[in-house]
């Protein structure tokens, strides 16, 4: 392990005291764990940066395939590192609250690999079109990538936004690409095929069968929820309550009690049944208590004088 010398650097400190006006407690568990594990590495890298960039040489020739978890996790220097995790705290607190804390952990952990492999790929492309093997020396490094395609999952589930790139107000459904090339022209050494790698990673999710095969794997883990399903509330860390936007607590509700475990099928056949009992006997209760709300279930048969005096009755009412 190879430790950084020297003292904080400016860009790390701005970085905490940004992550500070946020406040921890409003940053979810795993966007504030990506962003610990960056800073942690970047402090502490488990390898030399030109032993934990990913290129198809070291990558794919050597068989070096540790660097596809190693290069997303180090960064070049602390400026590169704070607005790599900035870009990671807007989008992680905006994604795992719409995704959910698993959905977006598996979410982080793929793209993360995939945009390597992508990356690999398009630089053997550019080996093969181009004719120059110097692309297959260039090594990448940074979360960047990752953030790129979290980019787009994020413009993805906010359509008709409007993102500000260098001061110009551009759709969202095109900012991925504008950013990608405005970030290019103002810092000619940024990796174009890692940013590039990201979007297409980003696109085989929200438009490709990525999320699908996702979906397939992850079938057999009860901990996984539906990614797509609408979350207006999020846990406030008291044990029984849920906090919803307009800041209310609310415990929350047994929907057994409503149901009585039934399926919608059932359900419907005993709502129909107690509208025929209810019709019955007037509106009348059992031994004089009040029925719960939801699905109650009658009492046994009556006898043969029971059941008489029960037409009796509707006969007189009519």
């Amino acid at each position: 392990m190879q430790r950084r010398q020297g003292r904080v650097s400016a860009g790390l400190l701005l970085l905490l005291y940004q992550i500070s006006q946020v406040g921890l407690q409003n940053i979810p568990s795993v966007t504030l764990a990506v962003l610990v594990l960056n800073v942690f590495f970047f402090l502490n890298p488990l390898r030399p940066l030109h032993e934990a960039c990913i290129s198809v040489n070291e990558a794919f020739y050597r068989k070096n395939w540790q660097r596809l978890l190693l290069s997303p996790v180090h960064h070049v220097d602390d400026w590169h590192l704070y607005y790599n995790m900035i870009s990671m705290l807007w989008k992680g607190i905006m994604l795992e609250k719409k995704l959910g804390s698993m959905w977006f952990a598996y979410i982080i952990a793929v793209f993360s690999v995939l945009t390597g492999i992508v990356y690999m790929l398009l630089e053997f492309m550019l080996v093969k079109i181009l004719n120059d093997p110097s692309y297959e020396m260039s090594c990448a490094v940074g979360f960047s990538g990752v953030l790129f395609a979290l980019k787009v999952l994020n413009n993805h589930y906010n359509p008709g936004r409007v993102s500000s790139v260098l001061g110009l107000p551009v759709s969202s459904k095109y900012a991925c690409w504008v950013e990608l090339v405005a970030i290019h022209v103002i810092s000619p050494g940024t990796s174009f095929a890692g940013h590039l790698a990201g979007i297409l990673v980003g696109l085989m999710y929200t438009m490709g069968p990525l999320k699908k095969i996702m979906e397939i794997c992850a079938g057999g883990f009860s901990s996984f929820t539906d990614p797509d399903r609408p979350r207006n509330y999020y846990y406030s860390g008291y044990s029984g309550y849920y906090r919803y936007p307009d800041d209310q607590y609310r415990t929350p509700r047994n929907y057994y009690d409503y149901t009585g475990g039934l399926t919608e099928e059932e359900q419907l056949e005993r709502a129909v049944l107690n509208s025929l009992n209810e019709r019955d006997f007037g509106g009348a209760t059992y031994n004089n208590e009040r029925r719960p709300y939801g699905f109650w279930f009658p009492p046994e048969q009556h006898s043969e004088e029971e059941m008489r005096r029960q037409r009796l009755r509707r006969f007189w009412r009519q």
